[in-house]
C-alpha cells in the first residue's frame, strides 16, 4: 500500500429535500440529516485514499464516531474533509469534519479497512446463496 498519514479528501453537497432529516427518517425537520452528514464524511475519506490504494483494492467503512454540531437549512452547501491520521495494516483512521456556509456542523473520526474489491463482493454475494 502507498498510504501514509496526512492524505486528505473532500466532498460537498447542497442540502435539498433528498438529504434532509425528514426525508431520511432521522427526524421530522427539513435540515441536513445526520445520515447524510455521515455519508458525506465517508465520501471525503474515500476520496482521500482513492488514488493511493493498490490496484483492485477499495476501502470499506467499519466505524463512524461523529457529532452533528449544528443544523444546515435547505439550499445551503455543506463541505466535508477527511484527513488520514493513522495506517495500521489494512486499517485506516481519519479525522473528519464538515462545514456549511456559516459554521462547523460536524466532526469526529472514521475508520475504513482496505479490501480486495472483487473478493469482498464475492464473499458478500454468498449470503444470497445461503439456505434459510
Amino acid at each position: 500500500m502507498i498510504l501514509s498519514p496526512n492524505l486528505t479528501g473532500t466532498a460537498s453537497t447542497t442540502v435539498d429535500h433528498t438529504n434532509t432529516a425528514a426525508s431520511l427518517g432521522s427526524g421530522l425537520v427539513l435540515v441536513f440529516g445526520t445520515p447524510a452528514l455521515v455519508a458525506l464524511l465517508e465520501l471525503a475519506a474515500v476520496h482521500a485514499v482513492a488514488n493511493s490504494l493498490p490496484p483492485g483494492s477499495t476501502s470499506v467503512g467499519t466505524l463512524v464516531d461523529v457529532r452533528h454540531l449544528a443544523a444546515t437549512p435547505m439550499g445551503m452547501s455543506v463541505r466535508a474533509q477527511a484527513t488520514l491520521t493513522a495506517v495500521e495494516g489494512r486499517r485506516l483512521t481519519f479525522a473528519v469534519e464538515a462545514y456549511d456556509e456559516v459554521e462547523k456542523v460536524g466532526e469526529g473520526t472514521h475508520t475504513r479497512v482496505v479490501v480486495d474489491a472483487e473478493r469482498f463482493v464475492q464473499r458478500t454475494e454468498t449470503k444470497l446463496k445461503r439456505e434459510t
